[in-house]
């Protein structure tokens, strides 16, 4: 986001959340990325505090590996699982058998079945479109994200089940992709860029090369094909679905509910994790720009790693906010409920390695003011967070005895009648 916009640096921004962040985790505790997952849930809901507010967690078990979901109008919601299973939780119940009609998938790392968002006016069209990672033939552990729609039968199957969009981003290490409908109807996809990987396959720094689909995020027609309106479209050298470029690996993709700005969370290398405002044409600078080290300890570009004054470098968009260490961002939401009134405006995102809800308050002006650390305690590792049609947040955790988690906020008590004497004057 760029300074001007707000009349702040993000130097200074980055400082005061870094530090009311400090302030705000010790309201539970003290963040320990190193604390490891706990292998199974409770049984029973767990109550947790907030500043303010109390709140209970009730789990809905039996998933493996969920990585995101979509509510339905019914207020069911469909979960993808990333070994390639698309369940659906009815009434709050987990149905036990898959809903057919997913293709195969690369199921390596964080590759395997993505993100599901359904269509606008699904009740007429019933149509679930999803990303995931499309298997090269004859290459091992080499694969690419590809978009899919299917029409679901309201029980057990998706079908007519086509990819309408598959990207050129081969590549065999880590990676994923999210979509979210924009108000137009529009798609937009994000392809995420590996950590450097065999030859002949993407590299990090395809995602600052126009000709490719590494690193990007895309504007689609539902269809698969690319709008006309697009900022590259007609370029020569340039991919026509492309919207924004620079981008490391997109693990929140949302829809700001007020603005209908396009917001992103991506997942930075050793630290550096960041929230980006897209917009048509930009680039984001990775690897060139970055608050984090490449996994060996290398720089990834002349302005990047945590101790470097300038991260920044002409014709390249800064970041909203960072997380320095990371945290491993994935997951994200705008909380605009009643249900929780403390909590309206703020985001909500999910961490993978620091096992925690993170909120994020924001002021009248839209900067981040105080970053609160939630659910340390129950040491899951969060790879969806969702507002629910009940005005409810939802979760998803990224274990094996994966489950649905969801938030319920517990009224204040009234005071008893010795408390109310007490306050009279």
């Amino acid at each position: 986001m760029h300074g001007t916009r707000v009349g702040w640096t993000l130097p200074s921004v980055v400082a005061l959340t870094l530090t009311l962040f400090g302030a705000a985790g010790r309201a539970q505790q003290t963040p320990n990325p190193g604390d490891p997952p706990r292998d199974t849930l409770p049984d029973e809901p767990q109550v947790f505090t907030s500043v303010g507010q109390k709140f209970r967690v009730v789990a809905t078990k039996g998933l493996s590996r969920p990585f995101a979901l979509a509510f339905l109008p019914n207020g069911d919601a469909l979960i993808t699982e990333r070994a390639g299973r698309l369940r659906i939780v009815r009434g709050g119940v987990l149905d036990p058998q898959p809903i057919a009609g997913i293709p195969p998938v690369l199921d390596l790392r964080l590759k395997g079945l993505q993100d599901v968002a359904v269509r606008p006016r699904f009740s007429e069209n019933h149509l679930v479109y999803f990303t995931y990672y499309k298997p090269k033939p004859g290459e091992k552990d080499v694969a690419t994200a590809a978009l899919a729609r299917g029409r679901f039968d309201g029980g057990h199957a998706l079908t007519d089940v086509r990819d309408v969009f598959v990207s050129d981003a081969w590549c065999a290490t880590p990676s994923a992709s999210r979509i979210v409908f924009a108000p137009d109807g529009k798609i937009f996809m994000s392809v995420g860029v590996p950590i450097r990987g065999r030859a002949g396959t993407s590299q990090p720094e395809d995602s600052q090369n126009p000709g490719s689909h590494v690193g990007k995020v895309l504007r689609l027609n539902d269809d698969g094909s690319a709008p006309p309106d697009n900022p590259f479209a007609g370029r020569p050298g340039h991919r026509p679905e492309i919207y924004a470029l620079g981008i490391r690996n997109i693990l929140g993709l949302v829809i700001h509910p007020q603005t209908g700005e396009l917001w992103e969370h991506e997942n930075g290398p050793m630290g550096g994790d960041e929230i980006n405002i897209i917009r048509a044409g930009r680039n984001y600078g990775w690897p060139v720009i970055s608050y984090g080290r490449a996994y060996n300890g290398d720089l990834t570009g002349d302005n990047s790693g945590p101790t470097t004054e300038q991260h920044t470098a002409p014709g390249m968009e800064e970041p909203f906010m960072i997380w320095v260490p990371s945290i491993a961002l994935s997951g994200m939401a705008f909380y605009t409920s009643d249900r929780v009134e403390r909590w309206k405006g703020s985001i909500f995102v999910g961490a993978r390695r620091g096992t925690q809800l993170q909120r994020v308050a924001l002021n009248a002006k839209g900067l981040p003011i105080v970053r609160e650390a939630l659910l340390l305690d129950l040491k899951q590792r969060i790879s969806e967070v969702r507002q629910g049609p009940d005005g409810l947040l939802y979760l998803l955790t990224d274990e094996t005895a994966g489950a649905l988690l969801k938030i319920e906020p517990i009224p204040a008590e009234p005071p008893t009648a010795a408390e109310s004497a007490q306050s009279q004057p």
